[in-house]
This record gives structure tokens, C-alpha cells and sequence, in this order.
């Protein structure tokens, strides 16, 4: 055996050969070997001790999301597995590529309902994009060049690694190579022209197109290209609340975001264009509304490089079936040169009517509570619109995401299919790890940061510098608007009593502060802005804060409500 590699110390030399540079894991019995092979290797892997699973796996989403590369999460088998359900789950519909590797009992006990032992390749396949248990050591290098090659190629995704204890433990000849082609895998589908040149035609005649960009431009790197395709035609753009800061906030094609809480000129619109293109993303429910009364008046265009999304929710006129980096271009080529300054003039009006309605009230209040909108907006600029913004999930999040502002791409790291609470907090330990030299601003509720808040641990024994802003309207916040607008106000179990969060900041070694005046506002944002490290600002905002404007669920895109208006 003087020359043989252990399982243990080829999955380190796999995970190295793939450029993996950072982990986030947590150990436990079946997975000790390969934590005690890591231990010869912590001058070129960079282990981050989590204090939840669940942590785990969404430190490593938003590492992925930040840095374009694959997250990796190491745990151990049972519970340690179990538990990063929720995170593999909401990468699955966020297309974000991970790696999550569990320890599992030896192959001799498989099936015996052994002390931590779990089917976890039975429980995530239905939410990843490839499972698979590795019961030799001599399989590793080849199941981890696969898993990495599937999670990172065509449409992103998670892939889960279960390994037993005998192949961790076992001996091999290693030798790696990276994965580049599977038999009836074909990550990007083959470019059509006759797709190219029909979707050409159709915008070279449409009067009122509009553009929808997801988070496939970002994936799939092709903001350049997007631009240059929206620019020639001159198509206003709304973005999905993942495809945010593919194109600059201030770009004067940018018209908004789409959805239950965007804004209303593009939902407006998208009932009233010509031609709608979406690109890159999924005519999701929260973006489309009552599916029987949406963009019926439309030719509509499908820019997207899995198949299985084309014509899945909305019918469409024309599929561009491909990479969008491969196949804007294609088609910007055969466009017309063309303005549209009318149309466009459009959007401002409706702008305006909800500047006057929403925006002004909430971004520029004099009395009263402080509001989510003001504080995000001043933290916002307070970073010169240049940081990574990273959200929880509920009004605050809404709230985030339609008022920070983005000057570059992949500056929005937020769960957006899945919607998971408690998310935020150890997403944005792996923003800052995946893109170190950039300020990382994690908006989160009172009710969020209580699902993981464990991780301020994380943050205190690494010294990740992130800064918290947490704002605390003691509710429940969402549900409760739910229930001011469609259950009478019966506020059932939404209101919370929360603990002194300063406090516990504090107890974490992390400077906090409360702010509950406006005047004080922004001495305590410069402050934590220019703070070397992390900062947690507990914001008191309106208790009974309303987040407009708001599409009922299930509702036209054109029944908006405005608050007041």
C-alpha cells in the first residue's frame, strides 16, 4: 500500500484539482476521516466551521453566487445530511451550483437503520441535479469530476455526494481528470438558426417589445451580450428579482423588476407590449400572476438553455433554445438599428404615478417610524451603489431588492424560488467569502435572523466582515400584511417578542448598535460602513410597514395595488 491514496485524501486532491479554495462544513462520525485528511491541508483549503447545516449549504450558495465557481459543503451522515435539505432544495430552484458531500455509515451497514444513517440519495433526488453514493474508494476521483462538471454546466445546480465510511477509509491508484462530456448529458443544447432568424423577424417588426431578464444572463455571463442585444433594438428591460444587476440600475433601459412587488410600469406593460422576450428565466408564478389573462396580446420569445422550461407555464411564439451568451449575439446580429422613445416614455409616466403613490412616502419620510425603504435606500448609497446585497426573506427583502441600487452584476444573492427563511445570514458569510474585496450588506427581519442566527458564530471566529442590517418591526412581517390585506387583520401568531439583539451581537464580539431615530440614522450607517469587520444594525422600523406595490397572489398583473393611492 506504500504507493495506494486513502478515499479520504483523494476527495481533498479531487476537491483541489477542481480549484476548490474554500469549504463550509460541519463534522461528525462518518465523515472523520476525510475532516482528518483536511487537516494536512489547510494551507490550500480554506475550511469554515459553520454551527448548522443548514448554514452550510447556503454559505455555499452564496459563495457560488458571488463568485461564479461551485460551493462545497462537507457534513456528516444522519442528521448532518438531513439537514442540508432546505439549502440543496432552494439551489435546485435558484439554478445555483453546489457540491454537498455527507459522510454516510459503512457499505456493510447500508439498509440496517445504523446509528446515523440516512437514504440521502433517495431523499435528494427529487431536488438535485445528479445524487450519488460512492461505495469504493477507487470512485472518487470519477464522481467527483462528474459532480462538479453537472453542477456547473447548462442550467447550474446542486449535486449531492453521499460516501461511505469503508471508501473514505479504502485505497486507490489515484489519478484525477476532469469531466467533460456524459452520455445523454448535453448541457448546451445545439443553436438553431431557423430559432436565430424567426426571433430576429419577430422583433424587427414588433413596435412595443419588451424584454424580461432572469438569472440566466448572470449564469451564463452574458451581461455584455445583453446589452448590446437590448441597446440595437432599443427593448426597455424589467429584470426577475435573481436577474437584478445584470444590467445597471442606472442604464437608461433599465425599467424595473417584475413581479408581485415590482414595479408597475413593466407588469403594466407586459399586458400591453407587442412582442414580450423573455431571457434567461422561468415565467415563474410570482412574475406572471393569473396565467389566463397574462401577455395574451404578445408574441412572445423564449431565450433559454433548458428545454423543459420553454413553453412549461406560458405558451410561446418563438423558442431560442441555447446559451444566451451564444445566442443573443446570433440574434442582434440579424436586428434593425432602432429607438423608441415613445415607448419608453411610457414606463416613465407610470414611474411617476408610482413615485408619487409609493416611493416618495417610503424613501423620503419626515415623521414617524423609520421606514425599510429609507434605511435600504440610505445604506445603499452609503456604499456609492457598488456592494453585494444579501437578503433574507420576507418584506424586507422586497423591500431590498427594489430599492438598493447595482452598478455591477452579480450584487443580489437572495432566495428567490424557494423563499427561505433564515437563509440570509450564512449566505452572506459566503458572498463575502466568494468575492472578498467587495462590501457585503446583509438586509435581514427579526424573524429570519432567529432561524440561523447561530452563524454570528461563524462570523466571530473567522472575523467575516459583513454588515447587518436588521430591521425589526416585531412581526412577522409578510404574513402579517397578508393578513392586514386578505384575513381581516387577524394577526394569528405573527407578532414576535424579541430578544435585545445588540446584546447578543455583543456577546458574539461583533460591534452592534440600535438606532430608533432618524436623526441618528445615518452617523450609525457611516459608522458601520467605515468599520473594519463585521457591524450589526438593529434598525426599529414601522411596526405595521407595507410593502407596495403588490400584485395579489394568483391575481392579473395588472390588478396592482398602491396603498392609498
Amino acid at each position: 500500500m506504500e504507493n495506494k491514496t486513502t478515499g479520504r485524501e483523494a476527495l481533498i486532491k479531487a476537491l483541489l484539482d477542481e480549484g476548490v479554495e474554500t469549504i463550509f462544513g460541519y463534522p461528525g462520525g462518518q465523515i472523520i476521516p476525510v475532516f482528518d485528511a483536511l487537516y494536512d491541508y489547510k494551507d490550500k483549503i480554506n475550511h469554515i466551521l459553520v454551527r448548522h447545516e443548514q448554514g452550510a449549504t447556503h454559505a455555499a450558495q452564496g459563495y457560488a453566487r458571488t463568485s461564479g465557481k461551485v460551493g462545497v459543503a462537507l457534513v456528516t451522515s444522519g442528521p448532518g445530511a438531513t439537514n442540508t435539505i432546505t439549502g440543496i432544495a432552494d439551489a435546485m430552484l435558484d439554478s445555483t451550483p453546489i457540491v454537498v458531500i455527507s459522510g454516510q455509515v459503512p457499505t456493510s451497514l447500508l439498509g440496517s437503520d445504523a446509528f446515523q444513517e440516512a437514504d440521502v440519495v433517495g431523499i435528494t433526488q427529487p431536488i438535485s441535479k445528479w445524487s450519488y453514493q460512492i461505495r469504493k474508494a477507487e470512485d472518487i476521483p470519477w464522481a467527483i469530476a462528474r459532480a462538479f462538471y453537472i453542477a456547473s454546466t447548462g442550467r447550474p445546480g446542486p449535486v449531492v455526494i453521499d460516501i461511505t465510511k469503508d471508501a473514505q477509509n479504502g485505497f486507490l491508484d489515484y489519478q484525477y481528470k476532469k469531466e467533460t462530456y456524459i452520455r445523454s448529458y448535453q448541457p448546451k443544447p445545439d443553436v438553431k438558426p431557423n430559432e436565430i432568424e424567426t426571433a430576429a423577424e419577430i422583433i424587427n417588426n414588433a413596435k412595443k417589445p419588451l424584454a424580461l431578464v432572469g438569472q440566466g444572463v448572470i449564469l451564463g455571463s452574458a451581461e455584455k451580450e445583453l446589452l448590446a442585444f437590448l441597446e440595437k433594438a432599443g427593448i426597455p428591460a424589467a429584470s426577475t428579482v435573481l436577474g437584478l444587476s445584470a444590467i445597471p440600475t442606472d442604464h437608461p433601459l433599465q425599467i424595473g423588476m417584475l413581479g408581485m412587488h415590482g414595479n408597475i410600469g413593466p407588469n403594466l406593460k407586459t399586458n400591453e407590449c407587442d412582442v414580450l422576450i423573455g431571457i434567461g428565466m422561468r415565467f415563474d408564478d410570482r412574475v406572471t400572476g393569473d396565467l389566463n389573462t397574462y401577455a395574451k396580446q404578445a408574441k412572445i420569445i423564449h431565450f433559454d438553455i433548458d428545454k423543459a422550461e420553454i413553453n412549461k407555464n406560458v405558451p410561446v411564439t418563438a423558442r431560442v433554445l441555447g446559451d444566451v451568451k451564444e445566442t443573443l449575439p446570433k440574434v442582434t446580429e440579424l436586428l434593425k438599428p432602432a429607438n423608441r422613445p415613445e415607448w419608453l416614455d411610457e414606463f416613465k409616466a407610470c414611474y411617476k404615478r408610482e413615485y408619487d403613490a409609493v416611493i416618495e412616502s417610503e424613501l423620503y419620510s419626515t415623521s414617524g417610524q423609520l421606514k425599510m425603504g429609507e434605511v435600504i435606500n440610505k445604506v445603499s448609497e452609503a456604499t456609492r451603489n457598488k456592494a453585494v446585497l444579501v437578503t433574507d426573506v420576507g418584506q424586507h427583502q422586497m423591500m431590498a431588492v427594489r430599492y438598493f441600487k447595482y452598478s455591477q452584476s452579480r450584487s443580489v444573492v437572495t432566495s428567490g424560488g424557494l423563499g427561505t427563511m433564515g437563509y440570509g445570514l450564512p449566505a452572506a458569510i459566503g458572498a463575502k467569502y466568494g468575492t472578498p474585496d467587495r462590501t457585503v450588506c446583509l438586509f435581514v427581519g427579526d424573524g429570519g435572523i432567529q432561524m440561523t442566527i447561530q452563524e454570528l458564530g461563524t462570523i466571530m471566529q473567522y472575523d467575516v466582515d459583513v454588515k447587518i442590517i436588521l430591521l425589526n418591526n416585531h412581526f412577522l412581517g409578510m404574513v402579517r400584511q397578508w393578513q392586514e390585506l386578505f384575513f381581516n387583520e387577524r394577526y394569528s401568531e405573527t407578532i414576535m417578542k424579541n430578544p435585545d439583539f445588540v446584546k447578543i451581537g455583543e456577546a458574539y464580539n461583533i460591534p452592534s448598535r440600535k438606532v430608533e431615530t432618524r436623526e441618528e440614522l445615518d452617523q450609525a450607517i457611516a459608522d458601520m460602513i467605515n468599520h473594519k469587520g463585521a457591524f450589526l444594525l438593529d434598525v426599529q422600523v414601522e411596526t405595521k410597514g407595507m410593502v407596495y406595490p403588490m400584485v395579489p397572489a394568483g391575481a392579473s398583473v395588472t390588478n396592482i395595488l398602491l396603498g392609498d393611492e
